[in-house]
Order: structure tokens, then sequence, then C-alpha cells
């Protein structure tokens, strides 16, 4: 038993018609089940927009991108905020740097990388509003 169909009337193009001709040259094919094919598909992407369609893998991926831009700016900026606390508050001036001197700043550098490394992972910012201006040093 056939299920059952209802019959549509309606006109296409002449264009169209000649591609809806081609299409059913195929003895696989109707004419009605390639209609019915594709307004099943039109429904089915009725709910995506186009836009979506077109350009949302393209636009994910550029939102993944631009976190990871943003993510990166924050470093950027929380080793400066982090550098001109300690440049101000660990300078010692010494008029030519020896040995010591490099192993100092040499250990220095290292806590400021541990310090920066430690106030990213926490999620803190130093430049934010509810941070402060003091911090630890």
């Amino acid at each position: 038993m056939k299920p059952h169909r209802i019959r549509h009337q309606f006109l296409l193009e002449p264009e169209l018609s000649e591609k809806l001709d081609t299409l059913s040259r195929d003895p696989s094919t109707t004419k009605s089940a390639i209609v019915a094919k594709a307004v099943e598909a039109f429904i089915e992407r009725r709910g995506e927009s186009e836009f979506d369609r077109r350009y949302g893998v393209r636009l994910d991926r550029l939102s993944r991108d631009l976190a990871h831009v943003r993510r990166d700016a924050e470093v950027i900026l929380e080793s400066l905020a982090h550098f001109i606390r300690f440049s101000i508050t660990l300078h010692a001036h010494t008029p030519v740097p020896d040995r010591a001197t490099q192993a100092i700043a040499q250990e220095r550098f290292d806590k400021f990388v541990e310090k920066v490394g430690r106030q990213i992972a926490s999620g803190k910012r130093s430049l934010s509003k509810d941070n402060g201006a003091g911090g630890e040093g």
C-alpha cells in the first residue's frame, strides 16, 4: 500500500523547470521526489539562518582566537604592572653590575616571573578596580 500523498499544483520559472527536467531524467528518481526533497530540505533549514550556516563556524573560530588574544594581552598587562611594582620597590642602584649584582637581579627576576604566574593562575588582576592599587610586592 502506497503512503497517502496530496497532490499540489504550482508554477515554476522556465529555467527552473528545465533544471528539474534534467534532474528527473535519471530513471531512479521522479520530479515529485525531487520537489518533495527540496521542500523538506527548505523547511528543515528554515530554523537555521543563512548567515549562521555560512559564517557560524568561522565566527566561532574567530571568537576563540580573540579570547586567546585577550588572554595574551592580560598576561602582558599583568606582567607590566608587576614589573613596575618590583622595579619601584626593589630597585637598588649599583654603579657597576658585578656578578653578585647579576645574581641578585636573576633572583628578583625569577621571583617576578613566579609572582606573575601565581597572579594569573589565581584569576586576580593587578589592574582591576576591586584589587586595589597596592597588592603584594
